[in-house]
């Protein structure tokens, strides 16, 4: 049996040791989401021959995560084989990107089945592309950064403090009743997420901005990194009333992200037909496939 611990805030430079030097840009390995959302998933750790492993659960289901590390992995995957085996409970790992498929095929050779889920992929995009909006693709972008420009000539940007975040709470509250989060329990539970997020801000280093108009917020976003190139954006509201609201956020804080994050990862669109739609509006880089793998 592999020694699983639930994940604690203590554990962020234990896992940040293993996910920032590593070339995965999926979000599930920023720490800021592994934190924030073990409420949910009961996230647990452990270390084992160089790699970091995770074990979670899906409505109750037992799963595990493509463990994060370098040397031979297979004997880490046949560890975790036999730890499913040991708790009574099927084999599964969960949110496996393209090249680690490659990595499991070469290492177990029919072994294993792969199946597609798309809801989940993540929408990595280019910074520099976010922050420019250079290009013909781009022009509906800039012609809505324009308008907001024109429209509310007097708007701020700030980072995000944790003096800005009881009014994000108000924003987001207000958000919540005009999209029926009461009814909806993914968004009741992004709106705990979020709040574990932003209680520890300072510990997490969480990086966001504000949008003002008129002195009033009408946008904020915060995220953190995943690797040494690549930052997540974690959260992302906005008053609708006011138009362009979103996209001027997003262009604001690609502007504002260091310049060592060559990639910004804006999650999955979760099988929802508009946020998939805005998020390819966006022109993603690379649209980061993921597999749930089981035994044969």
């Amino acid at each position: 049996m592999i020694n699983f611990q639930p994940i604690e805030l203590e554990d962020k430079e234990r896992v940040q040791k293993y996910t920032l030097c590593s070339k995965r840009r999926n979000c599930d390995l920023s720490f800021t989401n592994l934190y924030s959302w073990r409420f949910l998933y009961q996230t647990e750790i452990a270390e084992m021959d160089g790699f970091l492993l995770f074990r979670f659960y899906i409505e109750g289901e037992q799963v595990y995560m493509m463990p994060v590390g370098t040397g031979n992995v297979a004997p880490v995957i046949e560890a975790l084989i036999e730890d499913a085996r040991a708790e009574g409970v099927p084999f599964r790992l969960l949110g496996v990107c393209v090249n680690m498929r490659a990595e499991l095929e070469a290492a177990f050779p029919d072994r294993f089945t792969f199946t597609s889920d798309r809801d989940y992929a993540d929408y990595v995009y280019l910074r520099s592309d976010l922050a420019t909006l250079r290009g013909k693709k781009y022009q509906p972008k800039r012609n809505h950064i324009n308008k907001f420009k024109a429209s509310y000539p007097d708007y701020e940007y700030k980072p995000l403090t944790p003096e800005l975040i009881p009014e994000c709470l108000r924003l987001e509250s207000l958000w919540c009743k005009a999209n029926d989060c009461a009814e909806n329990e993914a968004l009741q539970a992004e709106r705990r997420s979020m709040t574990a997020a932003l209680e520890h801000m300072n510990e997490l280093d969480l990086m966001g901005g504000v949008l003002h108009v008129n002195g009033e917020i009408a946008a904020f976003t915060f995220g953190a990194p995943i690797n040494n190139e690549t930052f997540d954006t974690c959260v992302e509201k906005a008053n609708t009333d006011i138009e362009g609201s979103y996209t001027m956020i997003n262009y604001e804080f690609a502007n504002h992200i260091p310049e060592q994050y060559i990639y910004i990862n804006r999650e999955e669109d979760l099988g929802l037909e508009g946020l998939r739609k805005a998020k390819l509006s966006y022109h993603p880089e690379t649209i980061l496939e993921k597999y749930i793998v089981e035994l044969r």
